[in-house]
């Protein structure tokens, strides 16, 4: 193990444990909002499971924003599955959303359960923002020429936080992101990291690119 991985875990675990202390009350209170507003089902996304390091899946922690099982939901609604696909995965107005899912999602509220993959190792609090499988799937063949890209990113652990994420996020389409992932798994240093860390408060306060 190299003294960049060993430097970089124990940020992960320190900062890990700091974000979920700090940010608790926080997830208390949206939690319950999210119970309040919108009842049935779970607080966090059914469709939880992620693309890991070296592809390995894992069960992302974030909660939801959306009505109880938005994805299945859509997938039957072929013309706006269609349009889904074809904007980055987005819909922009979503009719799936909750209300209150804009201020939730803009300043990063459903993203703070995280903090527990960090702490448990299936992420980073620096990284690439987590894939789904069908995600990757479906742009793979309308993008087979990011393959390269692609590999080289999912060569790190996702993260809560990167340059995708602090750079555009939402405005951001899946080709230039995956380009930024490939060139941050090339890039990646403890100094780099803690610049990523840095600037992301102002990131989540501005609510800059935020869908």
């Amino acid at each position: 193990m190299s003294l960049y991985s060993i430097g970089k875990r124990l940020i992960d675990i320190i900062g890990g444990l700091i974000g979920v202390i700090l940010f608790s009350p926080f997830m208390i209170g949206t939690a319950i909002y999210i119970k309040l507003v919108s009842p049935g089902g779970t607080v966090f996304v059914e469709a939880a499971k992620r693309v890991g390091r070296n592809g390995k899946e894992f069960p992302m922690y974030k909660f939801r924003t959306m009505i109880p099982y938005a994805q299945k939901w859509l997938e039957n609604q072929p013309e706006l599955y269609k349009k889904y696909q074809e904007n980055g995965y987005k819909l922009d107005p979503d009719p799936r959303w909750i209300k209150g899912a804009k201020i939730i999602r803009k300043f990063s509220l459903d993203e703070f359960p995280q903090f527990i993959n960090v702490v448990k190792g299936d992420m980073s609090l620096v990284g690439y923002r987590a894939y789904y499988r069908y995600e990757l799937d479906e742009q793979l063949c309308m993008h087979p020429e990011v393959k390269e890209y692609l590999d080289k990113a999912l060569t790190v652990k996702p993260g809560i936080t990167g340059v995708w994420q602090t750079s555009g996020r939402s405005k951001v389409g899946f080709v230039d992101r995956v380009k930024m992932d490939a060139a941050y798994a090339d890039k990646q240093s403890l100094l780099y990291d803690i610049f990523i860390i840095l600037k992301t408060p102002y990131v989540v306060i501005s609510g800059k690119g935020a869908f």
